[in-house]
């Protein structure tokens, strides 16, 4: 890892990345939920509403956020894998060391900047 950065401070970061999706998650999950039984207790043609967006419209967008958070929390918890593991801060295609600009900006980088693509 990066001697700028100790691991305790970058485990630190990462950990409170890690609570903040998971909070992020619960509230998608339980809005994904409302909209689920809303439709379940209603027999409006939501397909042919012209006063706004489907029901299904709704769902297939939180289903979306929810699936973005749920890969954050992946990548997140594989960082904190490759700490524990002592690999962080090495590129996984190159092996070369990612620049600490990118550990600030992207904690949970799994490759340096020459390798993204």
């Amino acid at each position: 890892m990066a001697a700028w950065v100790g691991v305790e401070a970058m485990r630190a970061l990462l950990e409170a990345e890690r609570v903040e999706a998971q909070r992020r998650l619960a509230g998608l999950t339980g809005s994904f939920d409302e909209v689920v039984a809303a439709s379940r207790d209603t027999n409006a043609d939501d397909e042919h509403d012209p006063e706004g967006a489907t029901i299904a419209f709704e769902r297939s967008q939180l289903a979306t956020l929810v699936a973005q958070v749920r890969r954050r929390l992946a990548e997140v918890d594989a960082a904190l894998a490759r700490l524990d593991a002592g690999t962080y801060g090495r590129c996984e295609r190159c092996g070369l060391p990612i620049a600490p600009a990118r550990l600030e900006a992207r904690p949970a980088a799994r490759t340096c900047i020459g390798c993204v693509g």
